[in-house]
């Protein structure tokens, strides 16, 4: 069996896959690794020989898809958040990253470690790769005395014995403190309605206009005085319906639709008047609605008041569900492939309507490969540029960094012209998905065998409790920090650990855990910085313990 696996990497591949997969969905507690359980699949996979190795170039397309796909659909919210708290954010991930270096320069004085373990045992408890070839590459430019063979093999080891804690250890403090502190992440979720993604349980209620201070006044002037987050759908003024639009005056007696939470609700009814048992929305004779996919490329990628739905159609949009979510829209949404859209208008214009959003489920199961492959090429492009440092060193963004860069600015924009980057959500989930399997995979099949045969050994067994202590403590000053001190979410926070860590297993288990999108918010703040932080403390460390 070993030979046969050894000699078909894509049957390995799909073994570890198959393997790990339905072990994530085993629930203890409460709680499941989710699909970082293929990491632990190839780890046990990869220690039964040391050729059960997945070739570099799987480990390397799952990250790059992986990474890429998470910046498509995080790129508004990144750069929303950064426009808010980017400084904050930035400072308190270098700053970890900061201990975390001082941590494993506290293990090269008491465990007696050479500067090259030092660097490697840094690199893997933040579980960071480029941090590593970094490492390799100043020791190949400045040798330190001694073989070199064996200079360059120490990162290698103090990495592999290291960094399978670097992923399990930050995973366990996530755990560990939603117990501690009893995190509900649906309930967090619920109170974040700026961020992207976020549930919020809208519902339709029917108002009776009894206010006087209500009627003859514009909706819009109604709003922007109360500040309402509703949508208004429809309303009755005798015995006919229309369509509210900014102008509408309202009368006495009434009947109009409100979308929004049971909160915002109450305090529109409270200030029009009050709840009408008569269900306005299902009278569907004059105004009806639909539910519409979004698919039209002329579309996607525009904000609402561009299109002019009102003016053209005589259409409102109440809804927007994005995945599992229902948000409200307002003019500056910015449609996405694959949204469902709830359109309200008269029965007349609804296959108009449909057309000109167009409403084809076949549609978004496909994918833009020319848009998707430039994206690519364009990160993959980025992150081979070398990036000068002060005292002459460079680095690169790398397989990680440079495509997430990009899809970060290319999901910010939508589109560009006719091309629109933007991927269908269910198409985003599948290939993002398959990219972390991928990835898992490849890391746990190559770090395996290296991880039992030098834990056997005491050199082995103190870098692994080094790493141990690096990783965990690190995590959980981070969590300590971000969420008691900084009051960051946690939803986000394990997401910005997982960035600070650049580490998509752990942002796939937050994923997992959290069951929205904030995670993703959270990564993308912080893994840029993150990035750079770890490639140039890795070679600050070498620099300094060398001499």
């Amino acid at each position: 069996m070993i030979d046969l696996l050894r000699d078909n990497p894509l049957l390995l591949l799909f073994v570890v896959a198959a393997i790990g997969y339905p072990i994530g969905r085993i629930t203890v507690a409460g709680v499941s690794l989710g699909v970082a359980a293929v990491l632990f699949a190839g780890l046990a996979v990869g220690a039964l020989d040391p050729d059960l190795q997945l070739p570099e170039i799987i480990y390397n397309l799952g990250l790059v898809l992986f990474v890429y796909t998470i910046g498509l659909s995080s790129g508004r919210g990144f750069f929303s958040a950064l426009r808010r708290r980017g400084p904050r954010d930035n400072l308190f991930a270098a700053g970890v990253l900061a201990f975390a270096a001082v941590l494993s320069t506290g293990a090269y004085v008491l465990l007696d470690l050479s500067a090259a373990h030092t660097a490697g045992l840094f690199a893997g408890s933040v579980t960071n790769t480029p941090a590593l070839a970094a490492v390799l590459d100043y020791l190949r430019l400045n040798p330190p005395p001694g073989p070199i063979d064996q200079i360059l093999a120490e990162p290698v080891v103090a990495y592999s014995v290291t960094y399978p804690m670097g992923v399990v250890g930050v995973i366990l403090a996530i755990l560990l403190v939603r117990r501690l502190w009893r995190i509900d992440y649906a309930t967090e979720a619920r109170a974040m309605p700026d961020l992207p993604a976020v549930e919020s349980r809208l519902t339709n209620r029917t108002i009776r206009v009894t206010r006087p201070e209500a009627t003859d006044v514009p909706i819009a002037t109604l709003v922007q005085r109360h500040g309402w987050d509703v949508v208004f759908g429809r309303y009755r003024h005798g015995q006919e319906t229309r369509l509210v639009t900014a102008d509408t005056l309202l009368a006495p007696g009434d009947l109009i639709t409100a979308v929004g939470t049971e909160e915002e609700l109450e305090r529109v009814t409270a200030a029009l008047g009050e709840t009408s048992n008569e269900q306005l929305d299902l009278a569907r004779h004059e105004l009806d609605f639909r539910r519409i996919f979004v698919s039209n490329p002329k579309v996607v990628g525009h904000r609402l008041r561009d299109l002019n739905l009102p003016q053209q159609f005589g259409a409102v949009i109440t809804r927007v569900r994005r995945g599992d979510v229902d948000f409200l829209p307002s003019g500056d949404t910015v449609l996405e492939p694959g949204d469902r859209v709830r359109v309200v208008t008269a029965r007349s214009n609804m296959d108009a309507v449909s057309r000109f959003l167009g409403d084809s489920y076949r549609a978004l199961s496909e994918i833009d490969i020319l848009t998707f492959g430039l994206g690519l090429a364009l990160g993959l492009l980025l992150g081979l540029v070398p990036i000068p440092l002060p005292g002459g060193l460079s680095f690169t963004l790398g397989l990680a960094g440079g495509p997430l860069i990009v899809a970060l600015v290319l999901g910010s924009l939508e589109r560009t012209g006719p091309l629109v980057w933007s991927l269908p959500y269910s198409a985003n989930l599948t290939i993002r998905q398959m990219g972390l399997i991928f990835f898992l995979a490849g890391v746990g099949t190559r770090a395996g065998h290296p991880f039992v045969t030098t834990i056997v050994e005491r050199s082995g067994l103190l870098l692994f409790a080094a790493g141990v202590v690096v990783t965990t403590t690190t995590a959980f000053l981070a969590l300590w920090v971000g969420y008691r001190l900084l009051r960051i979410p946690m939803g986000v926070l394990i997401g910005m650990v997982a960035g600070i860590h650049t580490q998509p297993a752990v942002l796939g288990f937050a994923l997992e855990q959290t069951d929205n999108e904030l995670p993703n918010v959270g990564y993308a703040a912080v893994y840029p910085i993150a990035t750079v932080a770890k490639i140039v403390l890795a070679q600050v460390l070498l620099m300094v313990l060398i001499r």
